[in-house]
């Protein structure tokens, strides 16, 4: 989310430089290579790897082929917390009685203009606001823990008589507010070991909110990242029940109401407490 890129910002090139391959001589270059053929990848250089490949023509609005959705999937499906230096009693996923939001870390992997890679370390009751991916493919996978996760995508207009009205709150005295009909796409805990999630740029749910329900850590996949010059705003939102307004023209069938809501923009939450760390698992090796 935009807190990748702010955090990533913030921490400055300790999170965007990775080690290269560099030509030293003729004897460390036949040395590289016995030691790709003998052995395989680490998991996360793996996962390096397969998103160069993936997002080699990543841009707004492009979704990789089915195939390499596959691809980039079965990795992801394979990773574990020790695969990123990972494990729950670290001091990330503690909390205090003290605290009434509790932190949320950000470990920068790995990020260039077709995709980023990072992690999302939340303390229990730790919580990701509502918040869209414009534009954007995503892949998230729960390294351990319990989260529920909710999810949206915009309303199609044809569906319920239009999805997108200005409305007027029902005291009479409170200014208009904009909203936006939303459908709910998922609403439930998810517990790992679980297979990753799939979000889209217009469907699988691309406005999520998180939620820890124990301590967990979510890997995430963004292909394209998020860009404020190439229009791929992080935008928030706050949700409200779909009996909250009455809009004329849009109706849904009440046994389908609870499958609804409006969204309103708002601005990124004061409350959001969100730092970046210095990801110090096994490293990446950026290839040409």
């Amino acid at each position: 989310m935009g807190i990748e890129r702010s955090l990533a910002d913030r921490k400055g090139k300790q999170f965007c430089e990775l080690p290269k391959e560099t030509t030293t001589n003729n004897k460390s270059r036949k040395s590289r290579r016995r030691m790709r053929r003998s052995s395989s990848p680490l998991p996360v250089q793996k996962l390096y790897e397969t998103c160069k490949k993936v997002f080699a023509s990543s841009g707004t609005g492009i979704v990789p082929s089915s195939e390499d959705i596959e691809r980039l999937q079965a990795v992801l499906d394979k990773m574990k917390p020790v695969d990123v230096g990972l494990s729950p009693d670290m001091p990330y996923f503690w909390t205090t009685s003290s605290q009434r939001t509790p932190p949320i870390t950000y470990l920068h992997l790995y990020e260039n203009n077709k995709f980023s890679m990072g992690i999302f370390c939340l303390p229990p009751s730790g919580v990701i606001p509502l918040h869209n991916h414009p534009g954007m493919t995503v892949f998230s996978k729960l390294l351990f823990g319990t989260m529920h996760i909710k999810a949206y995508d915009w309303a199609e207009a044809g569906a319920v008589n239009g999805a997108s009205a200005c409305v007027d709150t029902s005291s009479g005295t409170a200014p208009s507010r904009s909203v936006r009909l939303a459908k709910v796409k998922v609403d439930a805990d998810f517990t790992a070991p679980c297979d990753s999630s799939i979000l889209y740029p217009a469907d699988g749910g691309n406005m999520h909110c998180f939620t820890a329900v124990t301590a967990c850590a979510v890997l995430d996949v963004l292909g394209p990242p998020y860009s404020d010059p190439d229009g791929r705003h992080c935008s928030y939102y706050l949700d409200f029940p779909f009996t909250e307004f009455s809009v004329d023209r849009i109706s849904v069938p009440e046994a389908e109401r609870e499958s609804y809501a409006w969204l309103e923009e708002r601005e990124q939450p004061e409350d959001l407490a969100a730092v970046g760390a210095l990801y110090e698992g096994p490293k990446i090796v950026e290839t040409r």
